[in-house]
């Protein structure tokens, strides 16, 4: 480190550290040493900036080395297609569809002709508590269509009512209500198909 007080090397060493990549500026190949030698020498393990092919590979001891390239599952979507968003599409189902109630939600749902895709609609109410907890509801009844939508026998639109229940209920009890709802009311695929 330098003495703040000497002045006139302050400015020198600054001039040499911000300016040094200009072919004009004189280098003292002294200066630039002792301010920088031990720091170009020294090498950082896993620096952000190194490319991904020079990091060291981990691999198991029992393979030989080569990486196996891993088969990403394909994401299913819940885009704009799959929601029911027009109140009368609500009541068509409630009124010429099929209800049954289980744990935390009621399930209404009518029966698709066709190829068209399976729609959801949810919805929570004041009962559950306050907008934190009907959000989350929500999130948590959505998503459990989400992972399972592939799983169900044809396309239907399904409206998902959340019980007062579901508060403080954690994703894997959610999705078991979920499941066996459908299950029950035969909306599931069977095992052997």
């Amino acid at each position: 480190m330098f003495c703040p007080s000497n002045t006139e090397q302050f400015l020198k060493v600054r001039h040499l550290i911000y300016e040094a990549t200009i072919s004009t500026v004189e280098d003292s190949a002294q200066t630039t040493t002792r301010i920088f030698g031990a720091q170009s020498e020294e090498k950082r393990q896993g620096d952000p900036a190194e490319s991904p092919a020079r990091r060291p590979e981990t691999s198991d001891a029992g393979l030989t080395g080569q990486r196996m390239p891993v088969a990403m599952p394909e994401r299913r979507r819940f885009g704009r297609a799959s929601r029911i968003k027009q109140g009368r599409d609500f009541s068509r189902i409630r009124q010429e569809g099929q209800r049954l109630a289980m744990g935390c939600l009621i399930a209404n749902w009518r029966r698709l002709g066709g190829s068209s895709p399976s729609r959801l609609g949810v919805i929570t109410s004041g009962k559950i508590g306050n907008a934190v907890a009907r959000n989350r509801a929500r999130r948590l009844l959505r998503e459990s269509f989400r992972l399972h939508q592939d799983d169900l026998a044809e396309p239907l639109d399904l409206v998902l009512v959340a019980r007062a229940s579901i508060a403080g209920k954690r994703f894997a009890e959610v999705e078991r209500d979920f499941l066996t709802t459908l299950r029950k009311a035969g909306l599931l695929k069977q095992a052997g198909k």
